[in-house]
């Protein structure tokens, strides 16, 4: 408290529309034909940041443009990114700084590569994904989607220059600050090696993840880990029995999302995900109802049961505690459950992942015959990432059928 009446003791230089507080640093104004102060002051980078303070009152606005620029320094401090944006924004801003180049006299011939790349495969594929939450299994996907986009694998020339030219979005990301200095983001293949085959789970492994679950949700000695053991468990069941993408489809997902399907005189829970590929339904298996039943009674719901929750189109987080708090990240939880089971690596010494329950989800799919095409409009991806992964192994899947 101290420290904070020390700050709002600074000198304040004040006109009616501008003032400048913390020694100068910030300054805080409104603009004409706006009531509503604003602030802004410079990052370490050069580069201005301005928010809105939301309020008209200026000694309101003065401890809100404060709180602000502590809030900035703190996430500066810890290497995260002050403000987001998606790899769309952050690469049109770059197309820009190209096009001014060229009319200046300051292009490269090689801009007019970096343009025709950004625009016909890196916006399309990463466009709405910020860019702080590009992942490596999402880079992993973009090179398999480009193969089937252009019909043939890319030669190298062509994957340097999408390498370079994504690299241009994220050095403009970190510059203006979208990015924190501690964070990385995985950088594209330019030299055409392939990725390592992801490690997953065989039918025995999960089979004995399954059954170690029940009692393991029951443990913890702090109160975060009798919360977080049983909500990680309906999750992993949930990622299994889908094939929904950890993250980035599952965390986001409501129970407003969930629906009966119905064929005839037989239903199918249907889902409605949003990824990266565009909104699409994945039925997900039989399975998978017991866990949201399960869920909603650790949840005591006031609905009760799955069919009036689904009833109700309730629009609450699916995968959160019962105070409706949900977690930032699941992958702390996931780690300790792995190295609890004894199941961290599978049989060639790889580390499990959340990503390795997708994974083990197309895997047992194409053993139990689920074509190619099916699959792909399933989990949300494309066949050549199909084909690419799982070529290999559908062979040895089928060899009773073969046989």
């Amino acid at each position: 408290m101290s420290n904070l009446n020390f700050l709002f003791e600074q000198q304040t230089q004040f006109s009616p529309n501008q003032a400048k507080i913390l020694d100068g640093q910030v300054s805080v104004f409104r603009r004409p034909g706006s009531r509503n102060w604003q602030c802004r002051f410079k990052l370490p980078t050069g580069q201005w940041h301005a928010a809105s303070t939301g309020s008209e009152l200026f000694d309101q606005a003065r401890q809100q443009a404060i709180a602000i620029h502590a809030l900035v320094q703190a996430r500066i401090e810890q290497g995260l990114a002050v403000q987001s944006r998606t790899f769309g924004q952050i690469a049109y801003e770059e197309l820009d700084v190209m096009d001014q180049k060229v009319g200046s006299g300051e292009g490269k011939k090689t801009y007019a590569d970096y343009t025709f790349a950004l625009k016909k495969y890196l916006i399309p594929f990463f466009g709405k994904t910020e860019v702080s939450q590009i992942t490596v299994e999402l880079v992993r996907d973009f090179e398999a989607w480009r193969v089937s986009q252009m019909g043939l694998v890319p030669k190298a020339s062509t994957k340097r220059n999408h390498a370079s030219a994504y690299n241009r979005v994220i050095n403009l990301a970190r510059q203006k600050g979208y990015l924190g200095q501690g964070q990385s983001v995985p950088i594209l293949d330019a030299t055409g090696d392939r990725g390592e085959a992801r490690p997953a789970f065989t039918k025995e492994d999960i089979s004995q993840l399954l059954a170690y679950m029940p009692t393991w949700e029951q443990k913890g000695r702090l109160a975060i880990e009798r919360l977080s053991h049983p909500l990680c468990r309906a999750y992993v069941e949930f990622l299994l029995y889908t094939g929904i993408r950890h993250g980035t489809e599952a965390i986001p997902l409501r129970w407003r999302h969930i629906q009966w399907h119905w064929i005839a005189d037989k239903r199918y829970l249907r889902i409605w995900v949003s990824g990266k590929t565009g909104p699409r339904y994945l039925i997900a298996k039989n399975a998978v109802i017991e866990t949201l039943e399960r869920l909603i009674r650790w949840q005591a719901l006031e609905q009760g049961t799955l069919d009036t929750v689904i009833e109700a189109k309730l629009d609450r987080m699916v995968f959160c505690f019962p105070n409706g708090h949900t977690p930032y990240r699941m992958e702390g939880v996931f780690r300790k459950l792995m190295r609890d089971s004894g199941l961290a690596k599978d049989g060639a010494g790889k580390t499990r992942t959340l990503y390795s329950l997708r994974h083990t989800y197309a895997t047992f799919a194409l053993a139990e015959g689920v074509d190619i095409h099916t699959l792909a409009r399933q989990m949300g991806t494309s066949v050549a990432m199909i084909e690419r992964h799982y070529s290999k192994m559908t062979p040895m899947m089928s060899a009773e059928k073969l046989a």
